[in-house]
């Protein structure tokens, strides 16, 4: 069995303190903690999966689909809930209520990536790039091949200027699911000639 690649384009970040939020949301997961653990997938099947995902073929969209359920999947029936709870609350573009929800999930499941990358997430679309690299470290720390945390590491340092480690980002992304329109444009544009658009 292949380890995972770690990526190329972690950077240093200061440390950031942690927020509290929702006092409710996190006496609700504390009451919660003891329901049964789902199933996750075996390192061997992930490796498989994304094996799949990056090679040529047709495949590649029930791997990535696979991939991003198992990521999804905490362990806890009560903490998938509050992922799901965070992911809305980011989709109805409510930030304050999804780093509040995300919070509660990061605080009692501080090793499932998917809720520091889903935080991270909701960091900067809150304006808060800071929180938001930290969160971003710690997704990419459990989960180096989480491709959505590095195009979204890429897009950030782009957005600041660095243009090359943002182009170094985007092609780590890519390098393990070239099938990501938002990261082939990024690098593309950073490929690109000077003054020449993409």
């Amino acid at each position: 069995m292949l380890a995972p690649r770690r990526p190329s384009v972690y950077i240093d970040l200061m440390r950031v303190p942690k927020p509290q939020f929702h006092p409710v949301a996190t006496a609700f997961v504390a009451a919660m903690l003891s329901v049964t653990p789902l199933a996750a997938e075996s390192p061997d099947e992930m490796d498989s999966l994304f094996n799949e995902l990056s090679a040529a073929g047709e495949g590649w969209m029930r791997a990535q689909s696979d991939i991003e359920r198992a990521w999804s999947r905490s362990g806890s029936a009560a903490l998938d809930l509050l992922l799901m709870r965070g992911e809305s609350a980011l989709d109805a573009g409510d930030t304050a209520a999804a780093i509040g929800h995300l919070t509660a999930l990061t605080d009692h499941a501080p090793d499932f990536a998917a809720g520091w990358a889903a935080r991270a997430v909701a960091f900067h679309l809150a304006g808060q790039t800071g929180p938001a690299m930290a969160d971003l470290a710690r997704a990419l720390q459990l989960e180096p091949r989480h491709w959505p945390s590095i195009t979204l590491l890429a897009a950030i340092l782009e957005d600041g200027g660095d243009a090359a480690r943002a182009l170094a980002a985007y092609r780590e992304s890519l390098g393990i699911n070239p099938h990501q329109e938002d990261a082939a444009d990024g690098a593309a544009r950073l490929s690109a000639p000077v003054g020449q658009g993409v």
